[in-house]
C-alpha cells in the first residue's frame, strides 16, 4: 500500500528530496553569484561610472579650457586691434608729419628759385640799362654831331654832358616807375 500510497501522492506538496536537491542547487547557485559574479558586475558598472563621470569631467574641464583660452584668444584679438590702431594713428601723424615737411621744403626751395630768378633779372637789367646808356649817349652825341656839323664826342666827354644827361632820365624814370607801382 505504500507503494500505491507514493502512486496517489498529491501533486501540489512536493517530494521532499527533489526540495533538498533544489535548495542545494539554490545555494550554490547563490554562492556562485554572491562570490564571482556580482564582484565583477559590480567592478564593471564602477568602471562604467569611473567612464562615465570621469568622461563629464574631463569634458567639464576641456570645457573651462576651451572657454579660458576663448577669452586669452580675445583679449589678444582686443589687444592687436588696439596695437592695430595706434599703429595706424603713428602712421598717419608720420605721413602728415612728413608732408608738411616736404611743403615746407618745396616752398623754401621755391622761394629761393623766386629770388635767384629775381636777382638774375635785376642784373640782367642792370647790365641792359648800362648798355643802353653807353649806347644812347654815343648815339646821341652823334646825333647832335650831324645836327651841329661839328665833332662833338671830346667836348662831351670833357663836360660830362653824356652823363648828366642820362642821369636826368635816370632820375626821371625811376621818378615815374616809382609812380606806376604806387
Amino acid at each position: 500500500m505504500n507503494f500505491a500510497a507514493e502512486a496517489e501522492h498529491n501533486p501540489i506538496i512536493p517530494i521532499w528530496q527533489e526540495i533538498l536537491v533544489g535548495g542545494i542547487a539554490f545555494a550554490i547557485l547563490v554562492f556562485v553569484l554572491v562570490k564571482l559574479v556580482f564582484p565583477r558586475m559590480e567592478e564593471t558598472f564602477r568602471a562604467r561610472v569611473d567612464a562615465i563621470e570621469g568622461g563629464i569631467k574631463r569634458a567639464e574641464e576641456a570645457q573651462a579650457e576651451a572657454n579660458k583660452l576663448l577669452q586669452q584668444y580675445k583679449e589678444q584679438l582686443a589687444e592687436a586691434r588696439t596695437e592695430a590702431a595706434r599703429i595706424r594713428d603713428e602712421a598717419r601723424a608720420d605721413a602728415t608729419g612728413i608732408r608738411e615737411d616736404i611743403l615746407a621744403k618745396a616752398r623754401e626751395e621755391s622761394d629761393r628759385i623766386i629770388a635767384a630768378g629775381r636777382e638774375a633779372l635785376q642784373t640782367e637789367r642792370q647790365t641792359i640799362v648800362r648798355q643802353l646808356r653807353a649806347e644812347i649817349g654815343s648815339l646821341a652825341v652823334d646825333l647832335a654831331g650831324r645836327i651841329v656839323g661839328e665833332s662833338l664826342e671830346e667836348e662831351a666827354r670833357r663836360r660830362g654832358t653824356v652823363e648828366r644827361f642820362l642821369a636826368e632820365i635816370g632820375e626821371g624814370n625811376g621818378d615815374s616807375a616809382a609812380a606806376g607801382r604806387r
